[in-house]
């Protein structure tokens, strides 16, 4: 594959990664990861063991689980137990 090649298909994976989640590309330059505050099944995409994509999470609050919040919010938003959002995974919650 030649270097233009492999560009082309980097960006083909982001503009359909970007495409999966029903977001714009602006959009998603608003947005946040934000760990540890997804409900079971409602993370927006892959965070690590015990998810693969999308929907897959299966504890509350899964650690290392992440779901799409406005630029900026992540770092103040509170969950049960007063545990807070993250914009890196968190060793907390994880499924057994």
């Amino acid at each position: 594959m030649t270097t233009a090649t492999k560009s082309f298909a980097l960006l083909g994976a982001v503009a359909a990664a970007v495409t999966a989640t029903g977001m714009t590309e602006a959009q998603a330059q608003e947005q946040e990861k934000c760990y540890g505050i997804s409900l079971a099944g409602e993370n927006d995409c892959a965070a690590g063991p015990g998810t693969t994509c999308a929907g897959t999470s299966t504890v509350d609050f899964q650690g290392n689980a992440w779901t799409f919040v406005p630029a900026g919010t992540c770092a103040t938003m509170e969950v049960e137990g007063g545990r807070m959002g993250s914009l890196e995974a968190l060793d907390r919650d994880l499924p057994a």
